[in-house]
């Protein structure tokens, strides 16, 4: 009796946590626009998902990263200084304005990255992202890379 109830504790410690990729009911997806925030669905040490054998651009990953262990100073050390923003066709240009955006609207969220697209100078990722933690929408995160930190990071609908 006792190995049953540890293997059912077990299920449930290893389900907290997991964001599925089809939409829960409730889905924001469609609804007028929200500005995006970001965190990884997973816990922080989860790996992200990955299509197939490619890995994560390292500087997405940075972002990616900072943003499920909501730390708002990694999240800004992933960006060059001069980097630009576009959220939904909102622009935020160098660390203060991405600070502030990232502050406002990037922590508390949940973000599962759903599909990984390299290109040569970035990535583009396919993610979930439930502002609040429930519900949410697809969206893509191009990511532009140079010399290993985000120079450009443009999010948008899927």
């Amino acid at each position: 009796m006792s190995a049953l109830v540890l293997a059912a504790l077990l299920l449930a410690g290893c389900s907290e946590g997991f964001e599925q990729a089809d939409s829960p009911p409730g889905s924001t997806r469609g609804a007028a626009p929200a500005p995006a925030r970001e965190t990884t669905g997973q816990a922080p040490d989860a790996p992200v998902k990955e299509e197939g054998d490619t890995a994560v651009d390292p500087a997405a990953r940075a972002y990616v990263d900072a943003v499920a262990a909501g730390d708002l100073d990694a999240l800004v050390d992933a960006f060059h200084s001069d980097a630009r923003l576009v959220d939904v066709g909102r622009e935020f240009t160098g660390h203060d304005e991405i600070r502030a955006w990232a502050r406002d609207e990037v922590i508390g969220g949940r973000l599962t990255v759903l599909k990984n697209t390299p290109k040569s100078n970035g990535t583009t990722l396919l993610v979930r992202f439930a502002p609040d933690g429930t519900g949410g929408f697809e969206a893509t995160y191009d990511f532009d890379v140079r010399d290993g930190r985000i120079a450009g990071l443009t999010l948008q609908y899927a």
